[in-house]
């Protein structure tokens, strides 16, 4: 009779036990899923450069390769004068390639006659006033250039500009998320996350152009440069 009382004990303890462990889970299960509501806002500022780069480079080809080295380098030595004259820094002039290398030669009939060497050398400009860009791409063509491209613009310091923009997308993303709640008859609630995403600046074409170098220089418009800030924010909703 005493084991029976130890065993059935045993067993209301066992059960008062699991039924304690139960508890969390069955409430957790009641817990009702957080609602959210994911949006995405543009915002989009207007800038003026101020600043530009470009490529200039000299290609020649010669019989042997100490010839074609030698007026290579005495057509790169006038361009970098002419940029310099031009009054660009020494600190905004960058050689970024010089390259050598053997091409075979071919007649008519597809027999080789022979090598040539062909020399590459590119320096990367800094241009801060962009008034000379004009001026600064006749005199390296007159100097001998025969490589010119890769003209890009940009505003130096974008801080400003970045952070209007972050404000418009943000304002997007709020209004889309205000008119998407009050359609679907609910609540916003706070801001569970936030994503951003800037994008390079890039060129606003219009037909009017803007900003023209002088008319005896080579005409090089900057125009205008858009720079766009995406976000993509998850608010909850109630």
């Amino acid at each position: 009779m005493y084991k029976k009382y130890i065993v059935l004990i045993g067993l209301i303890l066992v059960v008062v036990f699991l039924s304690a462990c139960a508890t969390p889970s069955t409430t957790q299960a009641t817990t009702p899923p957080l609602r959210t509501l994911n949006v995405s806002g543009s915002g989009k500022v207007f800038i003026t450069p101020d600043i530009a780069w470009i490529s200039i480079g000299v290609h020649t080809e010669g019989e042997n390769a100490a010839d074609a080295v030698a007026k290579n380098s005495g057509q790169a030595q006038k361009i970098t004068d002419a940029i310099k004259g031009m009054g660009i820094d020494p600190k905004d002039i960058q050689t970024t390639n010089f390259n050598i290398s053997p091409q075979q030669k071919y007649d008519d009939k597809g027999q080789m006659t022979g090598i040539i060497y062909v020399v590459d050398n590119t320096v990367y400009v800094t241009i801060r006033d962009l008034t000379k860009i004009g001026g600064l791409l006749d005199e390296v063509t007159k100097a001998g250039a025969n490589n010119v491209y890769g003209i890009q613009f940009d505003l130096a310091d974008k801080t400003s500009a970045t952070s209007e923009a972050r404000k418009l997308a943000v304002e997007s993303a709020r209004t889309q998320a205000q008119e998407l709640a009050q359609a679907a008859g609910v609540t916003l609630g706070a801001v569970q996350t936030i994503n951003t995403y800037n994008s390079y600046p890039v060129s606003v074409y219009d037909s009017k152009g803007g900003g023209a170098m002088a008319a005896s220089d080579v005409p090089i418009s900057p125009g205008q440069l858009s720079l766009t800030v995406e976000v993509n924010i998850v608010y909850e909703i109630k």
